[in-house]
């Protein structure tokens, strides 16, 4: 297990509370690197899992804040927001966030990224995302998400089921 001081962590609790959140940040015994793992490690609906996803918009970072529920559909994606969808690299997203890929976090990136919080995060009271790494994790809301991140509200597939 990383030390509970990692640099990644770090970074996510000074954003978080930079940001006013309220949530703590909660070590889990093991990784939960998927959306399904960490909703059986808290015993939540994987709905309930906003899992920090980085893809590239016509070369751009693009974090895509999206329910554990469903997958982003990045062709329809791409349309809404006028570019291209392309799934970002492991070495790609650990530039642009300074996080490893199944522990990114939705805040402490070296500089800010242009964040899109899906809307079927708002159904749920309670979300959990990610903290910095596998072994993290905090609770949070679907409007805290969107204050701290600074992201846009929005669909994130072309139909919510």
């Amino acid at each position: 297990m990383p030390a509970r001081d990692h640099p990644a962590v770090v970074r996510v609790r000074e954003a978080l509370g930079a940001g006013g959140a309220t949530g703590e940040i909660v070590w889990l015994d093991d990784a939960a690197s998927t959306a399904v793992l960490a909703a059986e490690a808290l015993g939540v609906d994987v709905g309930a899992i906003a899992n920090s996803l980085v893809f590239l918009l016509d070369g751009e970072p693009l974090l895509v804040l999206t329910s554990g529920a469903h997958r982003v559909d990045t062709e329809w994606l791409g349309e809404q927001l006028g570019g291209t969808i392309t799934r970002a690299s492991a070495a790609q997203v650990k530039e642009a966030t300074g996080q490893a890929i199944g522990g990114v976090a939705p805040v402490g990136h070296p500089a800010p990224l242009r964040t899109l919080v899906d809307v079927a995060l708002a159904a749920h009271p309670q979300v959990w995302a990610a903290a910095g790494v596998a072994h993290t994790v905090y609770p949070t809301t679907f409007d805290e998400l969107v204050r701290v991140t600074g992201g846009t509200p929005g669909a994130v597939v072309s139909s919510i089921d």
